[in-house]
């Protein structure tokens, strides 16, 4: 018995060693999305009194972090300011000139810090993806609906949100004959794969 004893006290201090809430098995690691910029795209439009003007953006590059046990988010979508288009020059001279002011600000990037709703780790997921839109040199939370599709290793995922860029303080290009709206709508399409996880 005596011997016994001696045995547990001995073991004491390496037990108390291990770090607090160790658990049997590590967590698994949180899933890692990349976007494929070639397969995603970025359409805008912006209403006027005379009619909808419609537009891209050329994404740049993209990769997304997500812990599915935290609901916590990473990472960023980076949008090349510099590519947007409307199919007319003399506007789109305008719109990067003296409402994006691209040739200062030539990056759009979102920056997402957590998720709400169930990703199916197979098949179609509808989630609110919140985080920080920097624009124009300024950021603004902001919180947006998605769409997402998991496929093997594939992901695809969709978007509809609206930007309120002149209350976001870019210059309103309204004039005395042509008044545009306030915010311009954005759909969003990416794509891309979800590389394999090293093994815990």
């Amino acid at each position: 018995m005596k011997l016994l004893r001696a045995s547990v006290v001995a073991a004491l201090p390496a037990l108390t060693a291990l770090p607090q809430g160790a658990a049997p098995q590590a967590r698994a690691a949180a899933l890692i999305f990349t976007v494929d910029p070639t397969q995603s795209d970025v359409q805008w439009a912006l209403g006027s009194t005379l009619h909808a003007v419609h537009g891209t953006f050329a994404l740049k590059t993209g990769n997304l972090q997500f812990d599915s046990s935290t609901g916590k988010a990473s990472g960023e979508v980076v949008v090349d300011a510099t590519s947007g288009r409307s199919g007319n020059d003399g506007r789109d001279r305008k719109m990067h000139k003296d409402v994006l002011e691209s040739a200062r600000f030539g990056e759009i990037i979102f920056r997402p810090d957590r998720i709400t709703g169930k990703l199916e780790m197979q098949g179609d997921s509808a989630l609110q993806v919140h985080g920080i839109f920097l624009l124009h040199g300024n950021e603004h939370e902001l919180t947006v609906p998605a769409e997402a599709h998991l496929s093997g290793d594939h992901w695809s995922a969709s978007a509809k949100f609206t930007i309120p860029f002149i209350e976001w303080g870019l210059k309103n290009p309204s004039t005395w004959l042509l008044k545009v709206d306030r915010s311009v709508s954005i759909e969003l399409e990416l794509k891309g794969t979800i590389p394999s996880q090293p093994a815990q």
